[in-house]
């Protein structure tokens, strides 16, 4: 019977290997560029996002209002990117089976971005902040496919590490170009410059990237019954896969306790005078994002070598230093310090995560599973936004004492041991090696 069952889940699982064919790197390189245009608004909404919360919030509700906001974009965004990416695997259209849905998402990026630069209350930020995570998510969750769908083995370390210097270049790219709000108060025009950029790299993704594999067959299925089946159960039977998206929950929960509040550090912890701000925040973004980029390269060629986990277990150490060293920094140039180190973790973390998801994914419901695994990414914002909000109102109150921002940082160190602890629990094999392998064992 155990020989059966593994064979069967061999045979179920070939519809889904990853390609064979070696793509030309300018392939790869369109592949990860559309993560630039995402990133790009997801960095300029970040700093959007500190500066007009506390703004719209009276200062005993500042750190409840940015948990709200956060949880309610976070919700949003757990529900659409598994949902439309499910919907994605079985799609049928001249244009294939993702990129519909990314033209509409990208478009409607553009809408809800202007509105948040038109908005002028916190209840109308939260609305159209929400409605952004939904059009961001529509196409995100189909786009996640691509990797998998594509991107033969001996190439997919190479690919993980381009999707992560797009990420953030994209995510400095957005904070640079969002500064020129900061600086002048108006951000309507920043974030509709975003917008065209997301907007463009999708359609040079519609364009350029080529189709995969041919959509999966729906079985006479209605469409709500497969935008119910990416929440099925069975997907609690890939434990490696369920550890590895709370691994990735905690640790970029971790590196956001960074990105979601330096500004709130800056004016509350060392009361840097808001004229002054605009530099410091790209000296930080900028300074962090090149130890990013300068050490994903490097770190996909070492996971070859040495193996996934052992790449993301350093990461998370140096996460860790990088976070304690921001907790107890006297003066900018030492947050920038803390910055770096956790720029390194996070290089380290992107180049590698992304090779290792897609090793242990079923390939033919790569639309599904990469999408549950990017509620880790779309709520560990979220995550550390609750943490923060917590800490600014329990240490920090309604006086914004410094030590709020500061204890936030040195909390936030143990998620990075968290990450370590699921990690633990991850089986590194590609997955039709372990099924393959599991079918020998069932056999003996």
């Amino acid at each position: 019977m155990a020989h059966a069952m593994a064979a069967e889940a061999v045979v179920d699982d070939m519809e889904g290997v990853r390609p064979t064919e070696e793509l030309p790197f300018r392939q790869l390189f369109q592949i990860a560029l559309y993560w630039l245009g995402i990133n790009t608004i997801m960095g300029g909404i970040g700093v959007v996002v500190q500066k007009q919360v506390p703004l719209f919030a009276p200062g005993d509700l500042q750190g409840p209002a940015f948990i709200f906001q956060s949880v309610i974009t976070m919700l949003v965004a757990c529900l659409v990117q598994p949902t439309v990416g499910s919907i994605s695997d079985y799609t049928i259209s001249r244009w294939g089976r993702r990129k519909p849905f990314i033209a509409i998402g990208a478009t409607l990026d553009v809408l809800f971005l202007i509105c948040i630069g038109l908005s002028n209350s916190y209840a109308a930020l939260v609305v159209f902040l929400t409605a952004v995570q939904f059009s961001s998510n529509f196409a995100q969750g189909p786009f996640q496919g691509y990797i998998p769908d594509l991107v033969p083995q001996k190439q997919v370390a190479l690919a993980s590490a381009l999707v992560g210097v797009m990420q953030t270049f994209g995510f400095v790219l957005g904070t640079l170009v969002i500064t020129f709000g900061v600086t002048s108060g108006n951000y309507l025009f920043p974030l509709l410059f975003l917008g065209l950029i997301e907007l463009a790299t999708a359609i040079g993704t519609i364009v350029w990237v080529r189709e995969g594999r041919s959509a999966r067959d729906r079985a006479g299925r209605s469409w709500l019954a497969i935008a119910r089946s990416g929440w099925a159960t069975d997907i609690l039977k890939e434990r490696s896969f369920i550890n590895l998206v709370v691994s990735r929950w905690f640790f970029l929960a971790g590196t956001n306790m960074l990105l979601g509040f330096y500004v709130v550090f800056m004016a509350q912890t060392l009361h840097i005078a808001n004229a002054d701000q605009g530099l410091w925040i790209n000296l930080t973004g900028g300074s962090m994002a090149l130890v990013t980029m300068i050490s994903t390269i490097p770190s996909a060629r070492l996971s070859d070598r040495i193996g996934r986990k052992p790449v993301i277990y350093a990461a998370c150490v140096i996460g860790a230093v990088g976070l304690l060293v921001l907790g107890l920094a006297p003066s900018m140039p030492v947050f920038i310090v803390g910055a770096v180190a956790l720029g390194v973790a996070t290089g380290t973390f992107l180049a590698v995560d992304w090779a290792l998801m897609t090793d242990i994914i079923p390939k033919a419901a790569s639309g599904r599973y990469m999408g549950i695994s990017n509620i880790a990414t779309a709520s560990a914002g979220s995550l550390a936004a609750v943490i923060g909000g917590a800490m600014l109102f329990f240490v920090g109150g309604a006086d914004r004492v410094p030590e709020g921002p500061r204890s936030i940082y040195l909390v936030g160190i143990v998620l990075f041991f968290l990450a370590g602890f699921f990690l633990r629990r991850v089986d590194p094999r590609p997955r039709e090696v372990r099924l393959a392998d599991e079918v020998v064992v069932a056999a003996a």
